[in-house]
């Protein structure tokens, strides 16, 4: 990774020298060591805000001042180097606006801040964050403005040339490979997802820019093409971390190494034994006590032998030696999951089955009944029918309970269906599922109804099962395999549209436009850049080993092959107007319009708990908004006439969201509200949806039973043999028909890490670093905004505790804590917590 440095400039009181008339201001630069022995050397130079030179068009520029004689000191564990510097500039050098920094080393640095102070002016501070390469491999120097915000109209005439330039610097053509120091934002399609260079049986469609397959698009590589497919990008022979984002996208080398680590423990502790044992007649589980054991043992367990021979084959060097010593580390105790933790059976329960669809890890798709029966797309009408609910809905009719908006559904049918003839193949067997439930009087959910269906040849008809709840014998049974089978539907959708593609994938066309589009000087930009932090380089990872063709996805999930091929289809139905909270809510018939609520709907479910933290958080961050916008922008005018802002959102809907250009749902972005409402939508999206569906992982589908990725039986018929089996032993039936060994391991693991936050986590509501902004404005409304999520903090603890709330905790007793903030945490604390709402998509 080359030598890693934190630096900082703290620059004391100017100092005028009469005798030379010129300024000599002093500073201190700081330096975090990466390689023992290494030293900095690099020169910074200043641009004058104020005072132009006629012959450059630009700011005045000083002399060079150098980096020396460094004085070393440990800070939390950090060994920081301090530097000394001094500039001597004229006296109508003016106010320092901008300054530029050359790495003369062969090692590359990490730039943090700055700050400069000038003789009767305040102190001006540089919010930098970013990589400094050699020169000798960039073959130029870097940039950065202070922290004082401007509109592109409003810029100093000594800082438009610089800011044009800047920005120009960053965007791509499409042509080249990328190298690791160049700082270039460009676009792609998802055409890194196959390996048609390992077989025909890695060849995958190619996503976005075509109306089969539409998708968001991805920050650009331009590694060569694949050898058997011209239109695939190549993917390299062996697994390494190298792939190309740019520089000020990556992950600290300490937070990579960490990711690293944490991954190496999941995998020794959970799917490796599993490998390892050769007792094993059964590929399944025998017993609902030998899954549970998976979370005791202890055994250290080094990645050697014929492990180590088979890891060499697959990944980098680099990558096999960090690997190797993680795993030499003493073992770390996984906890239990959450859901077995209090009552190892809660999770059978049919209560607690309902209650996460409004309060569990995917609480985003349960949604308000429409028509009863259930209508598909294609006109096909479900088969339950008015008989098979009546006697459950508490003395109500059928039409009395629609009306009050009683009836819901978790709907994986029309979207699934078309799907399933190439999915149930090689030992996959899963339906298209529609589930019903009621809303009781103490606003908890009864189940009513589950519907599987499989397609015949015919479109317009399906085979349809109807399975009832029950709680004894044979019935019973069949119904917990019913439940499992929506389970397996629900967990699938979770991973690949509620987590992968409306957070994650949605957001990184976002970041690229930000980039290209939006100079650093510009105030969004900094307000969105806390919300970007890590986002690309985690995207990439994904679509390195989790993601691709051969990845752990399609090894876990009952998708396999056509994964992202469905994430596609459902991408169609995509709309960005649509992601904001209070719109979804209204959209799946969960909330009305209210203009007189702070978050301007109504909840029809008092208590449901995602609904009701989120509008809270919402709320709190249309608010900062609001309060942010409405310092640089007076009127709608000043919104329309921003060039920056504009060619930003042109770029978003034409070329990061392409597929979506002649959409009519795009806000027109011609007034403030539109402004506000957009930058609302992305930030809920970055910060609060994702941790939403990212941070209760472990708590839920930690334990496979509860969460399980596919099944490998169909419900049995009766008069079959398979219904024989099944009468013989449930249980045993119930677990052959869930994954292998192998497989459930292999999803913990992949949920423990994704359950994981990292030392360097920055919550919402917490300073992305002190020297962010120097807008004094700007600091008292964010300080408004971090007492409001406090607040919010204090509501959901409160909420928690009372007893008429029964979504909050369920049978499994488990505090509603996805949508807490975490903002007081001031400790950083790390590892599985099951709250904090990180500002960014950084896991």
């Amino acid at each position: 990774m080359g030598q890693q440095t934190l630096q900082c400039f703290n620059v004391i009181q100017g100092i005028t020298c009469l005798q030379t008339r010129k300024e000599i201001i002093t500073g201190e630069v700081f330096v975090v060591h990466g390689q023992p022995g290494c030293r900095i050397s690099a020169s910074v130079q200043l641009y004058s805000g104020t005072r132009l030179d006629p012959n450059s068009g630009k700011g005045k520029l000083s002399e060079k001042a150098y980096l020396k004689h460094g004085k070393t000191q440990q800070h939390d564990g950090t060994k920081i180097t301090t530097y000394k510097i001094k500039f001597s500039v004229e006296l109508d050098f003016g106010i320092p606006g901008a300054f530029v920094i050359t790495n003369e080393h062969k090692h590359k640095f990490f730039l943090q801040a700055a700050t400069l102070q000038v003789p009767a002016y305040k102190k001006i501070q540089f919010y930098c964050k970013s990589w400094i390469y050699p020169f000798t491999k960039t073959k130029t120097n870097r940039l950065f403005f202070s922290n004082t915000f401007y509109l592109p109209n409003q810029t100093p005439e000594a800082l438009a040339e610089l800011r044009k330039k800047e920005l120009a610097s960053l965007k791509g053509d499409g042509t080249r490979e990328r190298k690791e120091w160049e700082r270039v934002y460009d676009y792609d399609y998802y055409n890194d997802l196959g390996n048609p260079d390992k077989g025909q049986e890695h060849m995958r469609p190619i996503l976005g820019g075509t109306n089969s397959y539409p998708y968001p698009r991805r920050g650009r590589t331009g590694r060569p093409h694949s050898s058997q497919d011209p239109r695939t990008e190549s993917r390299p022979a062996k697994f390494n971390l190298d792939i190309y984002v740019p520089p000020d996208e990556q992950l600290s080398p300490k937070k990579l190494s960490e990711l690293i680590e944490n991954s190496v423990q999941a995998i020794v502790h959970f799917p490796i034994p599993e490998a390892l044992s050769s007792k094993q007649e059964s590929d399944s589980f025998e017993s609902f006590d030998e899954i549970n054991n998976i979370f005791s043992r202890h055994k250290k367990q080094e990645v050697e032998g014929w492990m180590a021979e088979k890891l060499k084959d697959l990944v980098s060097d680099d990558l096999f030696k960090e690997i190797r010593e993680a795993s030499k580390k003493d073992p770390i105790k996984f906890p239990l999951p959450k859901i077995i933790e209090d009552n190892e059976l809660a999770w059978k329960d049919d209560e607690e089955f309902a209650r996460q669809m409004l309060a569990g890890v995917n609480p985003t798709v349960i949604k308000g009944l429409e028509v009863f029966p259930p209508q598909s797309r294609n006109g096909v009408w479900s088969s339950i029918n008015a008989s098979h609910i009546q006697h459950n809905l508490d003395g109500l009719t059928v039409t009395e309970a629609m009306n009050q908006w009683r009836i819901l559904i978790l709907d994986h049918h029309d979207y699934l269906l078309p799907f399933l003839d190439r999915i149930n193949t090689n030992g996959i067997c899963v339906y298209a599922s529609r589930t019903l439930l009621f809303l009781r009087d103490d606003h908890t959910l009864k189940l009513l109804a589950i519907e599987l269906s499989l397609p015949v040849s015919s479109a317009d008809t399906e085979i349809n099962r109807v399975f009832l709840p029950a709680t004894q014998g044979t019935e019973a049974a069949l119904w917990l395999l019913a439940k499992a089978h929506v389970a397996v539907n629900d967990s699938a959708y979770h991973q690949l549209i509620s987590h992968w593609l409306n957070t994650h994938a949605a957001v990184e066309p976002f970041i690229i436009a930000t980039r290209r589009q939006l100079s650093v000087m510009h105030p969004i930009h900094r307000l969105l850049d806390p919300h970007f932090k890590d986002t690309m380089h985690i995207n990439a990872l994904n679509r390195s080993i989790i993601i691709n063709s051969g990845g752990i996805l399609e090894n876990i999930l009952f998708t396999r092959d056509f994964s992202m091929e469905l994430s596609s289809a459902i991408y169609r139905d995509w709309r960005f107007d649509e992601q904001g909270l209070p719109a979804d809510l209204i959209k799946r018939g969960l909330a009305l319009e209210d203009p007189e609520s702070p978050s301007g709907v109504y909840l029809l479910l008092e208590d449901y708990p995602y609904g009701a933290d989120g509008l809270e958080i919402w709320t709190a961050i249309k608010t900062w908004v609001r309060d942010f916008c409405s310092l640089f922008y007076t009127n709608d005018n000043s919104v329309r006439s921003d060039v920056e802002l504009q060619a930003w959102w042109s770029e978003i809907k034409n070329v990061g969201h392409g597929d979506k250009r002649n959409a009519t749902w795009w806000y027109p972005l011609t007034t403030l509200m539109d402004l506000i409402e957009a930058l609302t939508t992305l930030i809920w999206i970055a910060s609060a949806l994702h941790a939403s569906v990212n941070f209760g992982h472990y708590a839920y589908a930690g334990y496979p039973p509860n969460r399980p990725t596919l099944c490998r039986k169909f419900i049995p018929e009766e008069g079959t043999l398979e219904f024989a089996a099944f009468l013989k032993d449930p249980d045993r039936y119930y677990l052959k028909m869930l994954p292998t060994r192998i497989e459930m391991t292999i999803g913990v693991a992949l949920i423990k890490v994704l359950s994981h936050h990292t030392l360097d986590e920055v919550y919402i509501g917490q300073d992305p670093s002190p020297e962010w902004t120097d807008n004094e404005e700007v600091q008292q409304r964010f300080e408004k905004f971090r007492e409001n999520l406090q607040k919010v903090e204090r509501k959901i603890l409160a909420r928690n505790r009372d007893p008429k709330l029964k979504n909050r905790k369920g049978p499994a007793k488990i505090p509603y804590k996805n949508l807490y903030p975490d903002t007081s945490n001031t400790g950083h604390a790390k590892g599985i917590t099951g709250k904090g709402i990180p500002n960014s998509i950084s896991i």
